[in-house]
């Protein structure tokens, strides 16, 4: 068992209770997310990992760390130049974290190298997928390159060179470019010229379709007599450079919001640099020139060997080579929701809205379709004649979003339509400006956001006129309303006809467009005004439970746990003897398994196929393993879902919605999740008090893949139904289907392993 480095409470005098605001008790943020983005970069290394699949990771992990710059060092360097010197709870300084990540991401983009070089390229070749160097192609190749750069990529390329002519040319944020020193004769000094490598050419140029291929940054190299006649080319190099993208303008101050956003995009274009990206061998001088134009530090820049940008090699995934990939995951009809054979809908409109009256119904993406529940679930609302009104939330969307479709034809139908568009959604600004614009052109009311806020929250409102009266249907969610990232991203939605929920929301709408936020709410825990308290309250409960000697346990599955606070409430249950299970994807400032503060306390984090964001609290309340219903003395567990991580950003500063779920089939596949998740021995990691994480394996225990085993459970209900047909008064049970279908999941994902 772990045990802190000193003596300040935990180990020493066991009368005296721990300082819990110590920092040694808290791992750093930005580090906590730099170990994430070492479990992404494992999936590449990992020979388990189809090949086309690890190729996909490089890509994965290249994204991350261009955003985790773009973001968190970004706005580290604004509190640096700040001259902000404040710690964090952890206990370091501004300059120390900046200091501490670039140390960390050092030996990362080595071993992301190292990878290509060593292991993906030999292989790929191997496969009859070959990147080739210039100096590999054939003399016939190289003519047809050639005339294939004369004709398609000379034309797009506009050399720009730095002398006393020429000011330093700008470089856009994470563009590719070719750095070339030429002149014109032995007794100039050299001339630095800078050639953006254009992304609407292929990165990855084709050779041979299919088979060889050449990166265009070399093709480019190889033909600079092509661009640039008549000069000595002394010395190349690629780089790239990142940007901060930390970029605001003060809200309380502007006088229009819109406004206010074009500015903040238009000055990421030329914010300060971060980083700068340069090929290993890059000649010295080029590097004082780029970082001294750029006002960058030496420990700012990293020397790359191989490719710099990984990104554009995603393209090589969609080559029709099923042997290099896993089997291919095509989203499948909600029992509930199901389709005919020919993918005629069997549901429509009102039976819709009846199914939802009948029972709350639980959706899990990428499993169930997003375009089959969600999507439907919209369409029902646009066209149904008596739905009276349709109000949405929205953070992101896909481009060409039929959610925002739909909005738009229930409106020329005649139905109230108010949505709420967040137009502060980092790196969607721009297309989330654009449908603001056309909902508005629609005819449609559109809120932007809130002062101070994100609105975060990912839910929407159908108002529906029924022989009863009102009712009201709501879908409460953990991700957005995205129909690309709903096939990528694990979440869960709740589509219930609950009176109380449905108000909540009503409430909670009425804030986006009114003059302020209600501080009650019957059932939603809403931020930044309820959920703090009640989720504290639950865990402090839990804590009661725990000393008085009944049954307590936590089980949280998040994307984040950062907020110091929740970190200290869940040392101090631990403390006292509750049982906590933490499923945490990223960021996780709480060490497990200290002697005394948190010995009950477990973190884990599952790294697969798709990105884990759904959100999952279970509170056991006395209830007792035996009986995860209910206890004989009427206690009940508590479930809730939604949009909010443990963060203090959420909790705070954000507008969250998190629902209760009270359905016992939907709890029991909740449970079913959870544990599954617990167990899970081939992408499971469990952290050390460190705050490292060691890989989860079987050892001789069968192999447990979280997201193998809910793929099998979908098609195990989905198969169930077209066997059986939907018995749409007696639904099958989903907590039946994914104990039935665990066996042979487990099997699949055993088989997957040995591949």
């Amino acid at each position: 068992m772990s045990e802190p480095d000193d003596t300040d409470g935990a180990n020493g005098d066991e009368c005296a209770s721990p300082d819990l605001d110590a920092p040694r008790f808290y791992l750093n943020r930005e580090l906590s997310h730099l170990a994430f983005q070492k479990r992404v970069l494992n999936e590449a290394l990992d020979e388990r990992t189809p090949l086309l699949e690890r190729v996909r990771f490089l890509a994965i992990f290249t994204r991350n760390l261009d955003e985790f710059f773009m973001k968190r060092v970004g706005g580290l360097k604004q509190q640096i130049d700040a001259g902000i010197t404040d710690p964090t709870v952890d206990g370091r300084t501004p300059h120390e974290q900046w200091a501490e990540i670039l140390e960390t991401t050092g030996p990362m983009f080595d071993r992301q190298a190292e990878c290509y070089r060593e292991v993906i390229r030999p292989a790929l070749a191997e496969a009859g997928i070959a990147i080739l160097d210039h100096e590999d192609l054939t003399a016939a190749e190289r003519e047809r390159m050639r005339a294939y750069f004369q004709e398609s990529v000379m034309p797009t390329l506009t050399p720009l060179s730095f002398d006393p002519a020429h000011p330093f040319p700008f470089i856009s944020n994470l563009s590719l470019s070719l750095g070339v020193f030429v002149r014109h004769d032995p007794d100039e000094e050299p001339i630095f010229t800078r050639i953006k490598v254009p992304q609407n050419r292929p990165r990855l140029v084709p050779v041979e379709e299919g088979s060889r291929y050449i990166l265009l940054e070399q093709l480019i190299e190889a033909h600079l007599d092509l661009l640039m006649p008549n000069v000595e080319v002394l010395d190349t190099a690629i780089f790239r450079i990142t940007r901060n993208a930390e970029v605001r303008r003060d809200e309380e101050v502007a006088e229009d919001l819109i406004e206010a956003i074009e500015e903040v995009i238009e000055q990421r274009r030329f914010a300060m640099a971060v980083r700068l990206e340069i090929s290993a061998d890059a000649p010295e001088a080029m590097v004082d020139l780029l970082a001294d134009q750029l006002e960058l530090d030496p420990e700012e820049v990293f020397y790359r060997s191989g490719p710099l940008d990984y990104r554009d090699f995603d393209a090589l995934t969609d080559l029709d080579r099923p042997d290099l990939k896993r089997e291919r995951w095509s989203p499948l009809p909600h029992p509930r929701f199901a389709e005919g054979l020919n993918g005629d809908v069997t549901l429509q409109g009102g039976d819709l809205f009846d199914e939802i009256a009948s029972d709350d119904v639980l959706l899990h993406h990428p499993y169930h379709s997003f375009d089959g529940t969600v999507q439907r679930f919209l369409d029902a609302a646009a066209n149904d004649p008596d739905v009276l009104a349709i109000k949405a939330a929205i953070y992101r969307t896909a481009s060409d979003s039929q959610v925002i479709q739909r909005l738009i034809d229930a409106a020329d139908n005649g139905k109230q339509v108010a949505v709420m568009v967040e137009l502060k959604a980092r790196f969607d600004e721009q297309n989330n400006l654009q449908w603001v614009r056309k909902l508005e052109e629609n005819g449609i009311h559109v809120a932007y956001g809130t002062v101070g806020l994100k609105t975060h929250t990912k839910t929407a409102l159908v108002v529906r006129e029924e022989p009863d009266g009102v009712t009201l249907y709501s879908h409460v969610a953990t991700g957005n309303y995205h129909s690309e990232t709903a096939k990528g991203y694990v979440d869960l939605g709740l589509l219930t006809a609950d009176r109380d929920i449905g108000q909540d929301l009503v409430t909670v709408f009425n804030f986006f467009t009114g003059p302020s936020l209600d501080e009650e709410f019957r059932k939603l825990l809403v931020a930044p005004v309820t959920m703090r308290e009640r989720f504290t309250d639950l865990v402090r409960r839990e804590a009661r439970y725990a000393r008085a000697g009944r049954p307590a346990r936590i089980a949280a599955k998040m994307n984040a746990l950062e907020d110091p606070a929740m970190v200290r409430e869940l040392y101090e249950a631990s403390m006292a003897g509750v049982d906590i299970d933490l499923l945490v994807r990223d960021i996780c400032r709480l060490r497990p398994d200290i002697e005394g503060v948190s010995d009950t306390v477990t973190v884990r984090s599952v790294v697969g196929r798709f990105l884990e964001h759904s959100r999952i609290y279970y509170f056991e309340n006395g209830a007792g393993p035996d009986d995860p219903a209910e206890s004989t003395d009427g206690a009940s567990p508590q479930y809730f879902i939604g949009s909010a991580d443990w963060m203090t950003r959420n909790l705070d500063y954000r507008v969250e919605a998190v629902a209760p779920v009270t359905d016992s089939d939907l709890r029991e596949q909740l449970r079913f999740v959870l544990e599954v998740m617990r167990n899970d021995n081939r992408t499971g990691w469990e952290m050390a008090s460190d705050g490292t994480y060691e890989q989860r394996t079987p050892g001789e225990d069968p192999v447990w893949s979280t997201q193998e085993i809910l793929m099998a459970a979908t098609r195990a209900a989905h198969e169930s139904d077209d066997d059986r047909g939907i018995d749409t008064d007696h639904p099958a049970s989903p907590g039946d289907l994914l104990v039935t279908a665990a066996d042979g999941a487990a099997s699949v994902a055993d088989d997957d392993a040995t591949d």
